[in-house]
């Protein structure tokens, strides 16, 4: 690796919005490492990035929601004896179902992974940059921290965590030279849905976002060291009419959204 080069830390880079987040990061010059668990794909993932821009590219393999995933990142980092200029913290699953029903497994290694993850790496990084008088940081969030989400609570829950987190961590870097910005995408043509079970969800009827469109939008935003980016843009208004109406109102309509097809088709039928 180039030691003049930025470096970024991406996690969840093996595909959907982390893979694109990396492509943007290669595609401007920067050196990278990526980070996905076990078994996702990372290699072939970091073949084509380093075709793409050139740069170094090396990987991290770690579960990130295993408690000791995060401090296993870190540890190999430090190894590498190179500093994190930009730390993007992206990797994220959902649960999809009625909260009484779900996995508490799975729910609790989602809250790992979604949120405790992102506070572990945080630490570790962001006292190194504020040290060093310069350093960025991207947070995956999503529309759903921004309102109730039904038949995605917790999931929810876990976004509104990291939307409210970034924003505080950034005003307390403001003189610092870190930058912390949120990005929130709606629903995005990503394997999330898979992976959350919720192929029956009748939000898969609607349009989905481009996840490198998703990219772009973060990245740019990253850049110019803005609080936060919502995309795409139906969303942002969406979200800024949500503040006015209320919270039970919009819990009805994104449980209309978020609800399986059968029991639309049930609920029809009665």
């Amino acid at each position: 690796m180039d030691k003049n080069k930025s470096l970024a830390l991406i996690t969840g880079a093996s595909s959907g919005i982390g893979l694109e987040l990396a492509k943007q990061f290669a595609q401007n010059g920067h050196d990278l490492i990526v980070v996905a668990e076990p078994g996702s794909g990372l290699s072939a993932a970091a073949a084509m990035l380093r075709e793409l821009g050139g740069g170094a590219v090396d990987t991290i393999e770690a579960d990130l929601s295993k408690p000791d995933g995060a401090q296993r990142v870190f540890d190999d980092v430090q190894r590498r004896g190179r500093e994190i200029d930009v730390l993007v913290n992206n990797a994220g699953v959902g649960v999809y179902g009625k909260f009484i029903e779900t996995s508490l497994d799975e729910e609790v290694a989602m809250i790992q992974l979604n949120t405790v993850a992102y506070v572990q790496l945080t630490k570790f990084f962001a006292p190194r940059m504020a040290q060093r008088g310069s350093g960025r940081i991207l947070m995956t969030a999503s529309v759903a921290s921004k309102m109730p989400t039904p038949y995605l609570a917790v999931y929810g829950a876990t976004k509104a965590f990291v939307y409210e987190f970034s924003q505080g961590l950034r005003e307390e870097l403001r003189d610092s030279g870190v930058t912390v910005t949120a990005l929130l995408p709606g629903p995005t043509d990503t394997n999330f849905f898979d992976r959350a079970h919720a192929t029956d969800s009748k939000i898969l009827d609607e349009r989905l976002a481009d996840p490198e469109e998703v990219a772009k939008a973060g990245f740019d935003a990253l850049m110019k060291g803005e609080d936060k980016v919502i995309v795409p843009l139906k969303y942002k208004v969406q979200t800024t009419i949500n503040q006015v109406i209320p919270d039970a109102v919009v819990a009805k309509v994104a449980r209309k959204k978020h609800e399986p097809k059968e029991e639309s088709r049930d609920e029809e039928r009665a």
